[in-house]
């Protein structure tokens, strides 16, 4: 160990406890502090590039030394459809490909996609469902979007979207399912 000074560029920085229950996302992908949605561009765009999920899936933002945890009002990511037909998430990057699209019983529209388990903007909802067709290629009408979410199991219809079959899901399961944690809480002290 040498005795030379530490530059104080170097320095390494104090422990600063992890923040709890004061940052928020919303169902539309806006960023909430203390419930009030941000829209400073300059601020959401830092949020967006340093969001990420810890090891037990709880979702934050790295605020340098300080971790801030987010509380999800559904899932980790928001999906949008662009124009041109692509899913793009809330921070603005392209989704990737949907391997799997459910509905639950609300009428909410969860895509699956690279970066995980994500809710469609429900303003895109709408345009998504006009796409979703019958095995005769016919359009889903609304009765049977709603047989799709609440009806039997036996007595579900089949329904697709780009090819993918449109599955009914229970809003109380997405989080277990898809492994991520909606409302983190610091860990509780032996």
């Amino acid at each position: 160990m040498s005795d030379a000074p530490v530059p104080a560029g170097a320095k390494r920085w104090p422990n600063v406890p992890a923040c709890y229950g004061w940052l928020s996302l919303d169902r539309r992908g806006g960023w909430r502090l203390q419930g009030e949605q941000l829209t400073h561009a300059g601020l959401v765009a830092f949020l967006n590039a340093h969001y990420e999920a810890d090891e037990l899936g709880a979702w934050l933002v790295n605020n340098g030394p300080q971790k801030v945890f987010a509380r999800l009002d559904y899932t980790p990511w928001v999906l949008r459809l662009e124009a041109d037909g692509r899913i793009s998430t809330h921070t603005g990057i392209d989704a990737g490909p949907v391997d799997a699209l459910y509905l639950d019983e609300e009428g909410s529209a969860l895509l699956h996609t690279a970066h995980g388990i994500g809710l469609l903007d429900d303003r895109d909802l709408p345009r998504l469902l006009a796409e979703c067709r019958l095995a005769d290629d016919s359009p889903a009408d609304d009765d049977t979007l709603m047989a799709l979410m609440t009806g039997p199991e036996a007595e579900r219809p089949r329904v697709r979207w780009r090819e993918l079959p449109l599955q009914p899901i229970r809003r109380n399961d997405v989080a277990a399912r898809f492994g991520f944690v909606a409302d983190p809480a610091p860990a509780a002290e032996p």
